[in-house]
């Protein structure tokens, strides 16, 4: 554990946005961990948790409190085989997620495949809920360590204790609890779990339901997630981003059929609404939304900017401010709400900002 003479918080952010903090840590185990928050705590010092820093967007005034980076040490992978296929791994959180995702797909572990590419640690994957081309890591979570900050104790919650739901659980949102460790279940065979997602089926040359070998997949969802800005590359200035800022509407059958009624009137009745199935709700591709709404992909606000790649990222694209890069946001917000009756809604976690 030590303090860090860098407190300019956009070091540490994907979109290299955000002002100064009061003091910045780093630790690099679980013992680090649940010892700085306790420390924090006891003092009333406020604490902000960082590792990869790929989904949050801090205000410019910064953090005026403690910054607790993750950062991977001593711990590895742990793993176990059950004799039926199946894989158990424990994750630390600090590990960057994409190193999680390689060495699976090198060990022939089907289950996270399609989760290659994804910044940040693999303690913020079950916070959001982390998911891609039709998986989601609540599919193969068992087990999430963490400290409990109410009751000073660290738990380890089942998965039907955590409240996974799109892009959600029951850690997102709230101060109580700070991840420790993941465990998974995988599966060996050396290829995938049956691809879901169309556009990567597309990609691979297999009808969507069927299994290709795991590193082709993993190379398929690279060059996709590449080609729409959605993998850090400091030579690419879209990549300056959270990935999606806002989650995909989820919609009542109901409002949806009063989206494709207005849809009809404003685009013609021959344009079909694209969308999929949420149990008993549909899903509309926020992008979608956001293109017919007026929003074109490289549209700019000043300084700050939709990728040139995908519609659904905001970019700090030019030495901007989190001010102007939610100022855009709202824009966008605003526009679809007006034209389509449909909120958006961030998906990024929002530090010391409001929207």
């Amino acid at each position: 554990m030590r303090d860090v003479s860098q407190e300019f918080l956009g070091d540490y952010t994907t979109l290299g946005l955000g002002g100064p903090a009061a003091r910045v840590t780093e630790v690099t185990n679980a013992e680090e961990i649940v010892e700085t928050v306790r420390s924090a705590d006891e003092a009333g010092e406020p604490l902000l948790i960082l590792a990869g820093g790929s989904n949050v967007v801090v205000a410019d005034a910064g953090f005026a409190g403690r910054v607790l980076l993750l950062r991977a040490g001593g711990e590895g992978l742990r793993f176990g085989r059950g004799g039926d296929g199946r894989v158990a791994l424990t994750v630390p959180a600090g590990m960057s997620w994409d190193t999680v995702v390689e060495a699976a797909v090198a060990q022939g572990w089907a289950g996270i495949e399609a989760l290659s590419g994804i910044p940040g640690s693999a303690g913020a994957t079950p916070i959001q809920n982390v998911g891609a081309y039709g998986q989601e890591v609540a599919q193969t979570i068992v087990e999430v360590t963490a400290y409990d900050r109410e009751s000073g104790e660290t738990r380890s919650l089942r998965a039907d204790e955590c409240g996974f739901a799109y892009r959600t659980s029951r850690f997102k949102g709230v101060d109580r609890w700070v991840v420790l460790s993941v465990s998974f279940v995988l599966y060996e065979g050396g290829d995938s779990m049956p691809v879901r997602y169309a556009e990567l089926a597309r990609t691979l040359g297999v009808d969507t339901g069927d299994r290709a070998p795991l590193p082709l997949v993993r190379d398929a969802v690279l060059d996709l997630r590449r080609g729409k800005g959605m993998v850090l590359d400091a030579d690419d200035p879209d990549t300056r981003s959270v990935g999606s800022f806002f989650t995909n509407p989820v919609l009542s059958a109901a409002a949806y059929e009063g989206l494709v009624t207005r849809c009809a009137d404003l685009l013609g009745p021959d344009v079909p609404v694209p969308s999929w199935p949420a149990g008993d709700d549909r899903k509309v591709p926020a992008a979608w939304l956001i293109e017919r709404a007026g929003f074109t992909k490289g549209y700019r606000r000043g300084r700050v900017a939709i990728s040139s790649k995908h519609t659904l990222a905001l970019t700090n694209s030019d030495h901007g401010t989190t001010a102007e890069l939610l100022d855009l946001a709202r824009e966008i917000r605003d526009g679809v709400a007006k034209t389509f009756d449909v909120v958006l809604h961030p998906e990024p976690i929002l530090v010391g900002v409001e929207f």
